[in-house]
């Protein structure tokens, strides 16, 4: 599966401080896709109040992993809040994958869900209702006003670092530290 290079596709997108968005104030994103049409991603540091327990019996699957019932469940951002997103570093043929890139995936099928309860799953996932998504220059503008930072995407972030220190830790891969920027904006 061949996808064209996109500019911001497989960074962090990360909130400056000032960003006041409640959608996505000190938020982190992973961008999955950016062209000239616009970019989608999936906010990877916020829990929504579903656990995957609670996911997969809403879906009629079972799973006897307790460590994956009791697994919190990201809110992906503001669009699509029923839709579910999954990260993951498996390369196997799911129905619906979107290759980030090259070992970072993004899965909306079902059968990856599936194969997840049944301990047959990626070893590395992570599971988020909603993405976010911007319109075409949207996000470019949003750089210029200077609303976030990138950083290359980071897999031991995402798939081990606790939700509450991953703006920080997102920040860091650039040598930024977040307790050092103001939290208004402006231009010189």
């Amino acid at each position: 599966m061949s996808i064209p290079v996109s500019p911001l596709a497989n960074q962090f997108l990360i909130a400056a401080p000032a960003l006041d968005d409640p959608n996505f104030a000190r938020g982190v994103a992973l961008i999955c896709q950016h062209d000239e049409e616009g970019a989608m991603g999936v906010m990877v540091n916020r829990a929504s109040e579903y656990t995957f327990g609670e996911i997969l019996g809403q879906m009629q699957l079972e799973t006897r992993d307790e460590s994956l019932r009791g697994q919190i469940v990201l809110s992906g951002g503001p669009v699509h809040p029923e839709r579910g997103f999954v990260l993951h570093d498996d390369p196997r043929e799911w129905d619906s994958t979107l290759e980030i890139a090259n070992g970072l995936y993004l899965t909306t099928s079902r059968d990856i869900l599936e194969a997840m309860a049944r301990g047959e799953g990626p070893a590395n996932a992570v599971l988020a209702l909603g993405c976010a998504g911007w319109g075409a220059g949207q996000l470019e503008y949003e750089l210029g006003e200077n609303s976030w930072l990138t950083a290359p995407a980071d897999p031991a972030l995402l798939f081990g670092l606790p939700l509450e220190q991953r703006w920080h830790a997102a920040a860091g891969l650039i040598g930024v530290d977040m307790s050092h920027l103001a939290d208004y904006s402006g231009h010189a």
